[in-house]
């Protein structure tokens, strides 16, 4: 192989020197170089049929081209022999079990003299490397957004369960500009999907001519490297936002090699400052993703003047077109009959959402988003409501139930306290003491809800009589207020009198015991 080259600044220097009458040793010694290189180049310049003056008013390329021929490992017979081959130990590849080593030592076989395994190895990835050139994509501004999944996912635990919730990361980038985008979602669903691009294009204040996703099968039912056939919702988007889907090609890594590189990025700018913090929901853990985006957006690039964000302002926000009034949702449409309890379960999240009573045992239509959940009774919109995730959990709404359950989901301790006030003042006290006593709320409304009905039944003087009793005795039950009553306990709370002893010569007092 053959040795390192020298710069052709530091070589005019050595003709300069040599044109002024400098020994090679000497000129080795000022340069830095060996005597032998000097030796070298000197040689080539009295084999090249130019005279120093001429060699000096070359630009650097043209006077590399005087001095080296190429490599010299490309012309001996080795390579000429080697070359013949090439295209058959490329072919040979590709068939099962077949390595390098195998088709070297073949090689070695058929030329003893020729090259060894690694030289043998370089020159085959050469012929490879130069088999298959690559193009160097021009991109114009806010023609394309590239969008992918990350591979690796980031987590949050759900404060009520506990669990570690596993996130995909949707990342996105405007190729001119470089600008990025990331944000964590449950799934790569289409759903999913579908909202993480809308929220993208909402970031970006505008919308590019087209979106190219990877052949992800939340965006690609077919595959096809000519005539691939997209998700339906996905050309919904396209035609809500006034865009084009364009897939990346099949196994055309190069298509979409920005947004992969942005994602190598994301893996140290935002996972790695991430690794040693614990969120507790979704949109906590998407705040702490936003804010080193925009970080990284006005991060200065290492080979360019300007940060992502600057770039993005000046060339490109401004050349996309607006976005539409509304933000694109996906919809589906399920049919549910009302409960017996007037709800209807969402089964895809398990999740229970109230109608208004009068509808029980009727069909519903469920048409939901999202964010939303719009429920359907004979054509008319009856309810809607903000789509939880919770499984097993209910969204009432007080006036969709009837009386005896608005009660019931009315029920709390300033409700019962609100009440008490109302009726009387040592119905009040005695409640103010019931809730003082650190119990569960719940444990203590069924108490509430008997005294209250006791104190309907009472006389009032009587009713007020037991509740004072049954604080001076600090016990606040339903139970003894209740016998208080029943048993007819003469209500005297006026303390006696003492009466002090008759005086008589037989009672000495205190005196007589000192």
């Amino acid at each position: 192989m053959a040795g390192k080259t020298r710069p052709m600044s530091q070589i005019k220097q050595l003709l300069r020197l040599h044109q002024q009458g400098k020994a090679k040793k000497e000129i080795a010694r000022i340069l830095g170089i060996s005597k032998n290189t000097v030796k070298s180049y000197l040689h080539k310049y009295g084999s090249s049929g130019y005279n120093i003056d001429d060699l000096l008013e070359f630009d650097d390329p043209v006077l590399e081209s005087k001095f080296h021929l190429g490599n010299p490992s490309y012309k001996e017979h080795r390579y000429e022999f080697l070359k013949k081959q090439m295209d058959y130990y490329v072919q040979e590849l590709k068939r099962n079990g077949v390595t390098r080593l195998i088709l070297w030592e073949e090689y070695k076989e058929s030329n003893p003299n020729g090259y060894s395994f690694s030289q043998f190895c370089y020159h085959l990835h050469q012929h490879q490397k130069a088999s298959k050139p690559t193009a160097v994509l021009h991109h114009e501004p806010s023609d394309k957004l590239f969008i992918d999944f990350a591979g690796k996912q980031l987590s949050y635990v759900d404060i009520q369960t506990g669990e570690i919730i596993k996130c995909q990361v949707f990342v996105a980038c405007l190729p001119y500009s470089d600008y990025a985008f990331a944000m964590a979602v449950k799934t790569q669903g289409v759903e999913d999907f579908i909202y993480a691009i809308s929220c993208c294009l909402s970031y970006l204040g505008g919308v590019p001519r087209a979106i190219v996703p990877d052949n992800l099968k939340s965006a690609v039912i077919k595959s096809d490297r000519y005539e691939p056939e997209l998700n339906v919702a996905l050309d919904d988007l396209a035609n809500h936002y006034g865009t084009t889907i364009v897939p990346a090609r099949v196994r055309s890594p190069k298509d979409k090699a920005l947004v992969e590189n942005q994602v190598k990025i994301i893996y140290s700018r935002i996972y790695a400052k991430l690794r040693n913090r614990q969120f507790h929901s979704l949109h906590e853990l998407n705040e702490s993703i936003a804010a080193l985006v925009l970080r990284h957006n006005q991060t200065r690039m290492q080979i360019k003047p300007y940060c992502r964000e600057e770039k993005f302002l000046a060339d490109e926000k401004h050349l996309l077109q607006p976005l539409p009034k509304t933000v694109y949702e996906m919809k589906f449409y399920k049919e549910y009959t009302v409960a017996p309890n007037n709800h209807i379960c969402l089964f895809k999240d398990r999740h229970y959402y109230s109608v208004p009573y009068i509808h029980v045992g009727r069909k519903a239509m469920v048409i939901y988003t999202r964010s939303t959940v719009s429920i359907y009774v004979n054509n008319e919109l009856v309810a809607v409501h903000a789509r939880s995730y919770t499984a097993g959990q209910y969204t009432s709404v007080k006036e969709h139930l009837c009386s005896n359950h608005q009660h019931w989901l009315s029920r709390s301790p300033d409700y019962y306290m609100e009440k008490a006030k109302r009726t009387s003042d040592e119905l009040y006290n005695l409640f103010v003491q019931l809730f003082q006593q650190g119990k569960y709320p719940e444990q203590l409304y069924r108490t509430c809800d008997g005294l209250l009905r006791l104190q309907r039944d009472t006389e009032p003087e009587d009713f007020a009589q037991a509740c004072k009793t049954a604080i001076e005795l600090n016990r606040y039950s339903y139970t003894l207020v209740r016998n208080l009553i029943k048993n007819k306990v003469i209500w005297d709370t006026d303390v006696p009198e003492d009466n002090p002893l008759p005086k008589h010569q037989n009672v000495r007092g205190r005196e007589c015991y000192k």
